[in-house]
């Protein structure tokens, strides 16, 4: 074990990264493997330093009493300077109110520079690739700084030949341009930790749990749908045989439905735009087509249906479906993991790089894994599971028509294939916006979201068009509205606040954006305090949960199952939330402690 000169808990003097300044900070841990100093600033902020970077007080204090005493003869040189006796009492009051306003217009813009630039204790270094669901303003001040620091050049040449500046005045000028090198060095050059130190999901021994429990959850939730009578005391259900299971025609369906949608994906239409910045300051460039590839599919399934193609043979095979989907996401999985291994260190998830094979294959290893210009991720995450989910609700429309030899599909059929297909087309339309999102900017592409985006999504947030098809529910017209309006209600809440976030995060400076008010942070962001995001820290959440409960009551209340999702839905905002709540205490510090103070609720209004 390498010897280490600071110990846990010991105050000391921190270098700020990109300047010659020092800080007060107290060492919290130390990494035998890098060599690095956890430290924590007086606002909260954690940074990694070198042990060059840190000195203890006493050599501060010893400096700063050295510093102090100057020789007598100068100080006595100083006092017996006086002024020219020549020189008018007028012309002397003219250049001591000069200089009073010369000192006011000074200290006006040092007063700017404190408004406009983060103090260098507050700033972190740590930028969220991401936003949780919290929003942010990018600061755009440094430019404006810049141009009233802007001295007229003669002037400047004049003083700086004749060293006619005062001391002070130097003093200032520097400690203002110091601040401001450091604010536009970290922006540019801030770094993430090299390892993942917190691990979420339960840690290793969760993940390997969960690569196992998902795909069987899915597998009960669906054989408990086809059960007559889906009680949960019903459990286990009958179990099929494993050649029941898998069906190579049904694989090669699944596939050929992959590489349609991977084809709609490369065709040079929609436009092409820039994600948010990486670690490195890069930005990846994303082709906007995903509501043309709806457009183009929905051609495609109309055509075979013309052509009196039987769409329910996706009811009768549901199950083989659900299970050639979870071997291609494993398959998919291993192959994410083995080329993320060859990956530089700037291209690794911050959430997926622990150094455990287990917690980095289940979390994504690699963060925007690409072939050429083919991002995976960025493709799985919109594409073959989000659309197979309409054509999945479609395909029990059809299938409960057949079965019940009903001319029209059910009320409550109805309702559910409209606010699912209202939600898909909404995400698809507004495709721009999921690159702000944490599963693009922050989560690494492994067995999580492979499994989560073409399995989870299509099978699991259709149980309610599934479960209707075997179980239908007579529901009136004064109760469908009932539940429209709810929906109506959760659709407008999520939508309006995405659309704050989103706007607000690509340009805070839109004049359009005015009325909303902030919290600055050290970071040179802000936090929303007004709209939606005045309300509730997490609003959109809030929408998800209503709409959520809107598509699971038009099955009735005879059993629990069709609520899965609901149930389902709020543990996985909670522990989002509990993730973004833990991710911006840390990154924003003080700023978001205050930001808590003034949003006071989570998701739900007056309850959490």
């Amino acid at each position: 074990m390498p010897n280490r000169k600071y110990a846990d808990g010991e105050v000391v003097m921190g270098r700020w990264p990109g300047s010659v300044l020092y800080y007060e900070v107290q060492v919290t841990s130390y990494d035998d493997a890098s060599h690095l100093y956890t430290v924590k600033y007086k606002d909260g902020t954690e940074l990694a330093l070198k042990e060059s970077d840190i000195r203890s007080q006493s050599s501060f204090k010893q400096r700063k009493s050295q510093s102090s005493s100057s020789s007598p003869s100068r100080r006595s040189r100083s006092r017996s300077r006086s002024r020219s006796p020549g020189r008018p009492a007028k012309g002397r009051r003219r250049s001591s109110s000069h200089s009073r306003e010369h000192k006011d217009d000074k200290k006006k813009i040092i007063q700017e520079t404190t408004l406009a630039l983060p103090k260098p204790s507050e700033n972190n270094t740590k930028r969220y690739n991401g936003e949780p669901d919290s929003t942010e303003r990018n600061d755009t001040s440094s430019k404006l700084l810049e141009q009233k620091l802007k001295p007229d050049v003669e002037v400047e040449r004049v003083l700086d030949q004749y060293s006619l500046r005062s001391r002070r005045e130097e003093k200032k000028k520097e400690e203002i341009y110091a601040e401001k090198k450091i604010f536009e060095t970290i922006k540019t050059t801030e770094k993430p930790s090299s390892k993942t130190k917190e691990l979420e999901f339960g840690g290793r021994f969760g993940t390997f749990m969960l690569i196992f429990l998902l795909p069987a959850t899915v597998l009960y939730l669906l054989l408990m749908c086809k059960q007559d009578d889906p009680s949960l005391m019903n459990f286990p259900p009958p179990l099929p045989t494993l050649e029941s299971l898998w069906e190579a025609k049904v694989f090669g369906v699944f596939l050929l439905w992959f590489f349609f949608q991977a084809l709609f994906y490369l065709l040079p239409i929609g436009k092409v735009v820039e994600g948010l910045p990486l670690s490195n300051g890069r930005k990846l460039q994303y082709r906007i087509n995903g509501f043309y590839a709806f457009v183009l599919t929905a051609a495609a399934i109309g055509t075979l249906l013309y052509f009196q193609f039987e769409l329910h043979y996706l009811y009768d095979h549901f199950i083989q479906f659900a299970v050639s989907a979870a071997a291609f996401s494993m398959v998919l999985s291993i192959y994410l993991y083995i080329r993320s291994l060859k990956a530089p260190e700037e291209d690794l998830a911050p959430g997926g790089n622990s150094g455990y094979l287990v917690y980095d294959f289940f979390t994504g290893h690699e963060l925007n894994p690409r072939i050429g210009n083919f991002d995976l991720k960025y493709f799985c995450e919109l594409r073959p599971g989000l659309i197979g989910w309409v054509v999945i609700n479609l395909a029990m429309l059809l299938a409960e028509m057949k079965i019940h030899n009903q001319s029209m599909p059910s009320l409550s059929m109805i309702l559910v294939n409209s606010f699912q297909l209202l939600y898909v087309v909404d995400a698809l339309w507004n495709e721009e916006a999921v690159l702000t999102t944490m599963d693009i900017i922050h989560d690494g592409f492994g067995f999580m979201l492979a499994f989560g985006d073409l399995v989870w999504v299509p099978f699991v947030y259709s149980l309610q068009a599934f479960y209707l098809v075997g179980h239908p529910i007579a529901i009136s017209w004064p109760v469908a509205a009932a539940i429209t309006i709810l929906n109506c209600i959760g659709y407008y809440i999520f939508r309006s606040a995405n659309s704050q976030k989103n706007n607000f995060r690509r340009n805070p400076a839109d004049p359009k954006l005015s009325y909303l008010k902030v919290i600055p942070t050290a970071t040179g962001k802000g936090l929303l305090v007004t709209g939606w995001w005045g309300f509730v820290r997490h609003p959109n959440y809030l929408g998800d949960i209503i709409m959520a409960l809107a598509w699971s009551l038009p099955c009735g209340f005879n059993h629990i199952l069709p609520y899965f999702y609901v149930i389902y839905f709020i543990c996985l905002l909670v522990h989002r939330e509990a993730r973004d709540e833990h991710h911006c205490k840390k990154k924003y510090g003080l700023a978001w402690e205050r930001y808590c103070q003034r949003v006071p609720y989570r998701i739900f209004p007056y309850i959490y």
